[in-house]
């Protein structure tokens, strides 16, 4: 048994004072209140529930197309050292045979840790997002234009099944021939729909939403401009309060006044943070690789052909930047990497929670956002 206290518990819901998280077997026993300090305390900090990043290709050096357990292995460790508990292991666009090689990949390896009772101190992939291939050519950003298919709900259907029930998002633009039938099929099969990597107009958009779109990929980059006589993607995305919009609070990807502007229009409710990480995310500038692709990363910013590939964010600056970009209350923040994204995606019962016999996925930050420490399963994770 050990606990952990500090200034402040938010659990997803409500903030408390004095807490004191008692941890048994990997799992929260108790949480109560009252002054002594724990085996591990943390005065002037927040516990909250370890992040959850639905919109990540890679890190410390791997990509997760590689679909190993070396490669997975080595994302997850990185992940848990900056308060990541879980995640979506984002595919980006590529030879079909090669998606379907990484997607069956990941798939035996998230069921083979599913399986486990003692996951070890790691993140965990709890789902797979297929960003690609049905995306735009007008506004395909870094994704590979000779491998981008129109939608097709056959070609869905085999990477479904390649998937082995885990995909759970599926970046679409909606403006693509049969986009709006195949938003539709895959709602039906339990994967939500994000729309991104789209010049779409507004009706497109809203043709999408009608149809089961719940969220938006990487707000305002690789969309169609905001005009104010055809809103299009983008002014559908801030105006309809239903629907989730990610957005890389990197600085790089987008300015504090856009920052400022999203948590304007999509608030507590809606708004994700992601990072869209790639594998030099923890590692020093050099070359890398996204997919089947090499990128080649400077002083923080991801290039690629002149376009903007990814990032090397993490969450925990994702919150450090967000927070100092807007000024928002800190619960308030703290719901864009846990609560937002776990209800988006369905999987409230897995992340961005904390309770009674929950695991003891937790981070402590300080008042600034900074990452204090990192727990996975009760277990502290050095940085």
């Amino acid at each position: 048994m050990r606990t952990i206290t500090a200034a402040k518990l938010w659990d997803g819901s409500s903030l408390l004072d004095n807490p004191i998280l008692t941890i048994e077997d990997g799992h929260i026993a108790s949480i109560a209140t009252g002054a002594a300090a724990g085996e591990h305390h943390f005065p002037g900090a927040t516990l909250a529930p370890a992040f959850f990043d639905v919109h990540i290709h890679g890190a410390a050096g791997h990509d997760v197309m590689e679909a190993t357990p070396e490669a997975l292995g080595a994302i997850c460790r990185f992940l848990a050292s900056r308060g990541t508990g879980s995640f979506l292991a984002t595919t980006v666009t590529a030879p079909l045979d090669m998606t379907l090689r990484a997607l069956d990949g990941l798939a035996k390896l998230i069921d083979h840790l599913e399986s486990i009772e003692n996951k070890g101190a790691a993140a965990r992939p709890i789902g797979i997002h297929l960003e690609g291939p049905f995306l735009s050519h007008a506004k395909c950003g870094v994704q590979p234009k000779e491998h981008l298919l129109a939608p097709d709900v056959a070609i869905f259907d085999k990477l479904y099944e390649a998937a082995g029930g885990h995909a759970r998002l599926m970046t679409l633009a909606p403006e693509l021939p049969d986009a709006i039938e195949l938003a539709a099929h895959a709602t039906k099969r339990g994967v939500r729909v994000s729309l991104g990597h789209s010049d779409a107009k507004t009706a497109e958009t809203r043709a999408a939403i009608a149809v089961g779109a719940v969220s938006a990929t990487h707000t305002f980059n690789a969309m169609r401009a905001l005009d104010h006589r055809e809103p299009g993607i983008l002014g559908t995305v801030l105006t309809t309060d239903s629907l989730f919009a990610e957005l890389i609070c990197d600085g790089i990807h987008s300015t504090p006044e856009i920052v400022k502007l999203w948590w304007r229009a999509k608030g507590p409710e809606r708004a994700i943070l992601v990072t869209d990480a790639m594998s030099a995310a923890g590692m020093p500038d050099g070359e890398y690789h996204l997919g089947g692709f090499a990128v080649q990363v400077a002083n923080g910013k991801a290039m690629a052909r002149g376009v903007l590939a990814g990032s090397v964010l993490t969450l925990d600056r994702a919150l450090e930047n967000f927070l100092r970009f807007t000024g928002a209350p800190m619960e308030q923040a703290l719901r864009l990497l846990t609560v937002n994204p776990a209800g988006m995606t369905g999987f409230a019962n897995k992340a961005g929670s904390l309770a009674v016999g929950q695991p003891a996925n937790l981070i402590a930050v300080d008042a600034e956002g900074k990452l204090v420490a990192s727990f996975v399963r009760g277990e502290r994770i050095a940085e």
